[in-house]
């Protein structure tokens, strides 16, 4: 069986994070699931062939208790993600268009690809480039 890496995330405000994610770095929505109030409590997002899911850290779930929103860390993450992007200076240019914290710019690695890193808006570190390791 082939396996596939597919991050999770929780956000106070789910349905504010797909809108930001899809803006700022060009995830788009696959599902999103409501609970009675309509809340998002469960979305899957697409990025090229990765996929990412949300939840609503206001839903109780066993799973749950396993997982910390940066703000209960100062807003250090324990995982941050790295996804490749064909074209790293467009994706920049986007990501800082839509208001995400740039945390170190885009520049040229020694081994090969330009990358950044940013915050989004709940806190999630993110970086993004053109180095694809699955290539070397």
């Amino acid at each position: 069986m082939k396996s596939i890496l597919i991050p999770t995330l929780r956000y106070h405000d789910p349905a504010k994070a797909i809108t930001f994610l899809s803006e700022a770095f060009g995830f788009e929505e696959k599902a999103a699931f409501k609970n009675d109030e309509g809340i998002v409590i469960h979305a899957e997002l697409a990025i090229g062939d990765g996929i990412l899911m949300i939840g609503w850290t206001g839903y109780d779930s066993p799973f749950g208790q396993f997982l910390i929103h940066p703000d209960e860390t100062k807003g250090r993450n324990t995982m941050t993600g790295f996804i490749v992007v064909e074209d790293p200076d467009a994706h920049y240019a986007q990501a800082q268009a839509a208001g995400a914290e740039i945390l170190l710019p885009l520049v040229e690695q020694s081994y090969g690809g330009k990358d950044y890193s940013c915050r989004d808006i709940e806190g999630y570190v993110w970086s993004f480039g053109s180095y694809d390791p699955r290539k070397n």
